[in-house]
């Protein structure tokens, strides 16, 4: 377990710009899809349940070159207040029509052509992504090239929603045991947390593990919390509000177990509030939710620089989804085994090919010969509602 550093200290952030600059793209067309992947088991957390995975991909066009982004805020504002309906409409009505026809050098030029609009960092990215996904096909340099990464193979995690049942969590644990997992993520929520990790703890004693509250708690239920110390956890993962940091910092100081900042941390500005309070020891990196890859690089150098440790996150995209967040895991600071999922894990049809498959070692490897695409006969059948959009 990563020890405190000094997070009760100041911080200030010096973040460089992006990795790369380009000759100037201009970007010709997006095509926009709403789509609704089914899973094979509900994911249950603390805010609800889905049956499917909503999304929404993107295709763009620059000269003779088209490439494709995944953001997936989910079907309802549960997680976020986006949903992938809003992301669609924005995108397609007010965030697209911004950008089409324009000419960009750098995601950070594309990203202040953005910044009249607030907030939405799941549309944002869904248009930030197709840029670098479009500068992959452009240069014929690898994403995680691109984003200052590296070609090393980046550790995956296993994960548990709210469950049926006790036994069939700790039979799905031992599963992920044999196949040699080094972590495991549990959801909790209210009915199914302290009960649930004594359950997990006395059958498993030494295993790494952490709990995913996604921000179903307050801070009345800190003795919770302090109760939880003694099943030495890696950290507990956004236990409190999605978009607050001072209660989690007041929790820190309850509390012995470190904390992970997820939902909350939806921007570069908000990761910097949070070191500044000391609200948590870990960050969650998802680049749908906080804009794009820009700002997930700019939030990984951060953390660095404060002795922080990230690990990436994921919305259980396809592949075409799942791939960038392999790409951005390559990155040093990326200390965490990630969620990172096969395509079998959630899918039986996945919507991205090729499909994202694990190693022996529990391990994904970068993609040096192009990212996964959708499938067109899976596109179609999954497409909710679509529109396209061509510069005049």
């Amino acid at each position: 377990m990563f020890g405190r550093g000094s997070l009760a200290q100041p911080y200030a952030s010096a973040a460089a710009g992006c990795v790369i600059e380009s000759p100037a793209m201009r970007i010709q067309s997006l095509d926009v899809y709403h789509v609704a992947m089914p899973l094979k088991y509900p994911w249950r957390t603390a805010y609800g349940e889905d049956h499917e995975i909503h999304s929404v991909l993107v295709r763009a066009t620059s000269e003779d070159h088209e490439a494709w982004s995944e953001s997936a805020p989910l079907q309802m504002p549960t997680y976020s207040p986006e949903s992938a309906a809003s992301v669609f409409l924005n995108v397609a009505e007010f965030f697209g029509p911004r950008i089409i026809g324009q000419e960009f050098e750098s995601a950070d030029a594309l990203n202040d052509r953005l910044d009249l609009f607030k907030g939405n960092p799941f549309a944002k990215a869904a248009i930030e992504i197709a840029w670098w996904t479009l500068q992959v096909k452009h240069t014929g340099r690898p994403l995680h090239e691109l984003l200052g990464g590296t070609a090393r193979e980046v550790q995956a995690g296993a994960d548990f929603g709210i469950q049926d049942s006790f036994d069939m969590l700790l039979g799905n644990i031992q599963n992920a045991i044999d196949a040699g997992f080094p972590r495991v993520k549990l959801k909790a929520a209210p009915g199914w947390d302290f009960e649930m990790l004594q359950a997990v703890r006395s059958t498993f004693p030494e295993i790494r593990i952490h709990i995913d509250c996604n921000g179903g708690y307050t801070l009345d239920d800190a003795d919770l919390f302090k109760r939880m110390d003694q099943f030495k956890l890696e950290f507990i993962e956004q236990p409190l509000a999605n978009d607050d940091v001072l209660d989690h910092a007041k929790l820190a100081g309850m509390i012995e177990t470190p904390i992970c900042l997820d939902e909350s941390v939806n921007s570069v500005r908000a990761v910097e509030h949070a070191l500044t309070v000391g609200a948590c020891e870990f960050v969650n990196i998802k680049p749908g939710r906080v804009g794009g890859l820009a700002n997930a690089v700019r939030i990984h150098d951060i953390c660095r620089d404060a002795g922080v440790p990230v690990w990436v996150g994921g919305m259980l995209e396809s592949a075409v989804g799942s791939a960038i967040c392999v790409e951005l895991a390559t990155l040093p600071n990326f200390l965490y085994p990630g969620d990172l999922f096969p395509s079998s894990r959630f899918y039986k049809h996945d919507l991205g090919k090729p499909e994202i498959e694990l190693t022996d070692q529990k391990t994904m490897l970068p993609f040096t010969d192009g990212l996964p695409e959708p499938d067109e006969d899976l596109l179609e059948r999954y497409t909710v509602q679509s529109r396209s959009l061509v510069a005049e």
